[in-house]
Parts: structure tokens; sequence; C-alpha cells
């Protein structure tokens, strides 16, 4: 991620020390956000971000959203690129998405955090939904079922503006848990969905520039 925003940011260091606090959401941004998975607004990019994550593995330049690849220690995933297409009140909501998602799947929230770094000429804020299977014993071998291992979906701003959406996966190596599935699979679970109707089309003015 700093690798990152040293290409586009000239990075000083932060004018105080950062510590990672609890994400809250008010009353109305839950109630907000419960109203925008309702009316499947995420239908709008959830299928258009999976299929330029396929075009970027087979290294095919499409025109849509932009996404990045992500393997580094073990860990695998993909950053999604903020479009202002979309507008900062339906990118906030489509983290959380992914987020409710993944829960989806059998995993536990295991913590929800934010940090803001004050910089000299910028501020960067990342917010982290950290994520962990629940494990079960498998039939057959005797092992946890650790699904896709430790899931993590961050999002990352500078000067209030989304950047982008980190989603990676990081497996367990320990021998009591099974072979964690491949990030494929999980991109496949959570991101796979059909494209948006025109009524849905229609909302995303509805939520983007909502806080």
């Amino acid at each position: 991620m700093f690798g990152f925003l040293k290409r586009i940011l000239p990075i000083s260091e932060p004018q105080e020390a950062a510590q990672w606090r609890p994400l809250a959401r008010t009353p109305n941004q839950v109630q907000a956000h419960d109203q925008w998975v309702n009316e499947q607004v995420y239908l709008n990019w959830m299928g258009p971000y999976f299929k330029a994550y396929h075009f970027r593995k087979t290294g095919v330049c499409g025109r849509g959203l932009r996404v990045q690849l992500l393997n580094e220690c073990g860990r695998q995933g993909a950053l999604f690129f903020f479009d202002p297409s979309i507008g900062p009140g339906n990118f906030r909501h489509l983290f959380d998405f992914v987020r409710d998602r993944v829960l989806a799947l059998g995993y536990n929230l295991s913590t929800s955090d934010q940090r803001t770094l004050r910089h000299d000429r910028y501020t960067e804020t990342i917010d982290k939904h950290f994520l962990k299977p629940q494990p079960k014993d498998c039939t057959q071998s005797g092992r946890c079922n650790q699904q896709f291992g430790t899931v993590t979906v961050d999002m990352v701003s500078v000067n209030g503006q989304p950047g982008f959406i980190r989603f990676s996966a990081n497996a367990y190596h320990d021998s009591i848990f099974t072979s964690a599935q491949s990030f494929d699979e999980l991109m496949d679970s959570v991101f796979n969905l059909p494209p948006a109707p025109e009524e849905v089309q229609a909302r995303i003015q509805q939520y983007a520039n909502a806080r």
C-alpha cells in the first residue's frame, strides 16, 4: 500500500503518531447501508470489478474499472481503484458490502478499525475490516477448515477522497488446518454477481455523495 502511495504522492513522515481506533458507523449510516443493500445498488460494481480482476490476470487492459493484483509474503489479493463515476458514498457502502459477503461465507468479524495519518501535505485514512474463519472439524481429515484463511478488507482515502479498496487473504500453514482455498475461489464467492438492471443503475446518484 505504501509503495503505491509513494508512486502517487511524495511521502513524508506523519506529524503525529497514529493509533488504530474502532471503526463505527452512525445509526443513519447503518440504515442507509441496509437500504443500499436492499436496493441491490452493489450490482453496479461487483460484477464489473470481478471481470476487471480476471482481465488483469490475463494481461488484458480494458476500459472499465481498474484493478491491481497483490501477491506478497504469502498474502494474495487485489486493489480495486475508486472511479469518480461510483461516488464516495457508494464506494464506502461497497467496502462494507465486501465485508458482508465474507461474513455470509461463515466468517467472524474480528475487528473493524480506522487509522488517520497526518502528513505535511495530505491526510491518509485507512478503514479496515479483519475477518477470521470459524474453524470446523473436517470429517475426512480431522483438521480445522480454514476456508480461505484470514481475510482483510481495507479502504485507503487521501484527504477524504477514496483511493482504493484492498481485498486480501492470508492462509494458515499450521498442520491443524486444512489447505486454504485459492484467492480466485474467494473472488468468485464474493464478487461474482449478475449485472445491474436499469432500475438499479438509476440509483447510483442517490448514494454517490452520501456520508
